[in-house]
């Protein structure tokens, strides 16, 4: 047994997989380019305050799931637990308002939570997410409902489920907090310990409450939909309108606030019949109030985030993630010292003409290198001994038809692009 292994809740991405999370990666590149989408990259750790003030403190991640510690000033550091806030934090500082009214942000990156393993739920894990900011437009919630939508498409997973919900603002949800206190305190006993500290810090989180008591007693709770302000209902209604022009099939669930304080109006989830209970591959809404909670001014946005971890086992369950096939387009064969020397100056040739390149490095036999090529899949091998290093030229194998011929040095590149467009 290796001396160190993995810390609990962590994961090696070994080179096997390594090319799955490398075509997925490039799907979210090239879908949020094609959205107008920029990439936007904040340290790993932030001022522990940021998410203290953003998620709230009565949230079960400030609370219970946040890697905190003091550096070496005694200043309260914590490793990221989600994006929208060090996304607007950067936002503000760098004053990215200045250079466009309507910022479209997006990222890629690794966020850490304390919490129990699980499948799709690691303690290091890794989320792509898109982040508009500068519009209150129900127009750019479409979009990024949209945008996550054909991000998956685009990766052919299938058999998912968009649902959707409004919070709407925060006079309209205070009046609404009233009426479901109400409902809840004569039966709170009853209530998880959760749900009753919740009931005095973010009633609202009661309603998505995942445990099986509480959903029974939340069944005919009081619903949001029935108390929306005008400007609320306004704004839902224009949301089920442009989805509805679009063709997207949804469904409303009055009871899913989500788990974060800084959401106003809509809020939505993209959800998979193969993750069971925890059924969520994305979440996301609008968060109107979080730049000015952060110091910064009024500022309307919206956005998504989503586990890329739990994507993958949605992927997995519908045969998505056959294996990368790594293949060489050359393989490099010397026999001897002075062809070896030759060999290493043709190898960055070729590497900088942009094929991708190997050689032997064990001093094998010919038969073990050309057993070495096969197992790498080489197209093209390229054997070079004393006698074609004296004429100045490369045994060449086309693997793929078995031919064989030799090739003089200064026809080799010509040769090997003719043979390659061929094959």
């Amino acid at each position: 047994m290796p001396r160190f292994r993995r810390i609990k809740g962590t994961q090696d991405i070994l080179p096997v997989e390594a090319g799955q999370w490398q075509r997925i990666e490039q799907t979210i590149r090239d879908t949020m380019l094609i959205y107008n989408y920029d990439e936007l990259r904040t340290p790993v750790f932030e001022q522990t305050e940021l998410f203290a003030r953003s998620i709230g403190q009565a949230t079960d991640i400030v609370s219970k799931e946040m890697y905190t510690f003091l550096d070496r000033g005694k200043k309260s550091l914590t490793l990221k637990p989600e994006m929208t806030a060090p996304i607007v934090r950067a936002y503000l500082e760098n004053n990215l308002m200045s250079a466009n009214p309507v910022s479209k942000l997006y990222y890629i990156a690794p966020l850490f939570r304390q919490e129990n393993p699980q499948a799709g739920r690691l303690r290091q894990f890794n989320q792509f997410g898109a982040e508009a900011l500068g519009a209150p437009a129900p127009e750019l919630d479409i979009e990024v409902i949209l945008l996550a939508l054909e991000i998956y498409q685009r990766l052919q997973i299938t058999n998912l489920q968009l649902v959707i919900n409004t919070v709407d603002n925060p006079n309209a949800r205070e009046t609404y907090k009233h009426i479901l206190k109400e409902y809840v305190e004569p039966n709170l006993h009853k209530y998880c310990r959760d749900c009753q500290k919740r009931i005095l810090t973010n009633p609202l989180r009661i309603l998505d409450c995942k445990v099986e008591e509480c959903r029974k007693l939340n069944k005919n709770a009081p619903r949001l939909l029935d108390h929306l302000s005008t400007e609320g209902q306004e704004h839902f209604d224009r949301v089920q309108s442009y989805l509805s022009a679009n063709n997207i099939d949804y469904s409303i669930n009055p009871y899913m606030v989500r788990g974060l304080d800084y959401y106003t109006h809509t809020v939505f989830e993209i959800t998979s019949t193969q993750l069971g209970s925890q059924d969520a591959i994305c979440g996301g809404g609008r968060y109107d109030l979080l730049a000015e909670q952060l110091g910064g001014p009024p500022t309307a946005a919206v956005g998504f985030a989503s586990g890329i971890e739990r994507l993958m086992m949605v992927m997995a369950a519908q045969n998505l993630l056959e294996p990368v096939q790594k293949e060489l387009d050359i393989y490099l064969c010397a026999l001897g010292d002075s062809a070896s020397e030759q060999i290493t100056i043709w190898l960055q040739k070729l590497r900088r003409l942009g094929y991708r390149t190997d050689r032997d490095y064990q001093n094998r036999s010919i038969k073990a290198q050309m057993r070495d090529a096969n197992r790498q899949k080489a197209r093209i091998v390229l054997i070079l001994g004393e006698n074609e290093l004296i004429k100045r030229q490369f045994s060449v194998k086309l693997m793929q038809t078995g031919v064989q011929e030799y090739v003089d040095f200064n026809q080799l590149e010509s040769y090997i692009a003719d043979a390659m467009r061929q094959n």
